[in-house]
């Protein structure tokens, strides 16, 4: 029950953000009453940790699997492989791009849940694209780059539903043009 609890609030807070969302649009989700959400997580700041959490490990292993495919291979290459894993995940998974962008632009009482990572996670990505040479001194300007490509992901991931009638697209089509409009910034950009 529990795993179906942050299942559902992934994907309701993800749409709706901390302060949209309420608790009982996830027990609606679920089925289940209020008492049986406060019983399994407590109160929505604590499902909201916890979601936050499941998101940022989830990025953190998908990252690490692309790292192992992309490390030793050419510039170019490296970068056209993880801007597909990358935003193949993103969409399987628009909650976390959702969320992310969410966190840029309003405040929860919240904060720091996710933070603390962030930073971590850019500089990893700097070094497996080989924009710095040592993973634990990633100079700025290379995190910066990384936070760009990063960025333009989740902007196409949450953009989809706004994006996609305009372009008259179906998904599947988007999310290719999606995918092949950053490999053709990125990749020229970068190499």
């Amino acid at each position: 029950m529990k795993a179906k609890i942050l299942t559902a609030a992934r994907k309701i807070f993800g749409e709706y953000g901390f302060h949209g969302t309420t608790t009982r649009m996830i027990a609606k989700a679920v089925e289940i009453d209020i008492s049986t959400l406060y019983y399994h997580w407590g109160e929505k700041g604590d499902l909201y940790e916890a979601v936050v959490m499941d998101i940022t490990e989830g990025m953190r292993q998908k990252l690490i699997e692309v790292e192992k495919i992309i490390k030793g291979r050419p510039l170019a290459e490296r970068i056209r492989i993880a801007i597909d894993k990358m935003a193949d995940y993103l969409f399987e998974h628009p909650e976390i791009s959702n969320l992310t962008l969410f966190r840029y632009f309003t405040k929860t009482r919240h904060g720091n849940i996710l933070d603390f990572k962030v930073p971590e996670y850019i500089s990893d990505i700097a070094y497996s694209m080989g924009l710095a040479e040592d993973r634990k001194n990633v100079p700025a300007d290379a995190k910066m780059k990384v936070l760009s490509i990063m960025n333009a992901i989740h902007n196409f991931v949450s953009g989809e539903n706004f994006f996609r009638p305009m372009m008259k697209m179906e998904r599947e089509e988007y999310i290719k043009a999606a995918k092949e409009t950053l490999k053709f910034f990125n990749i020229t950009a970068f190499t």
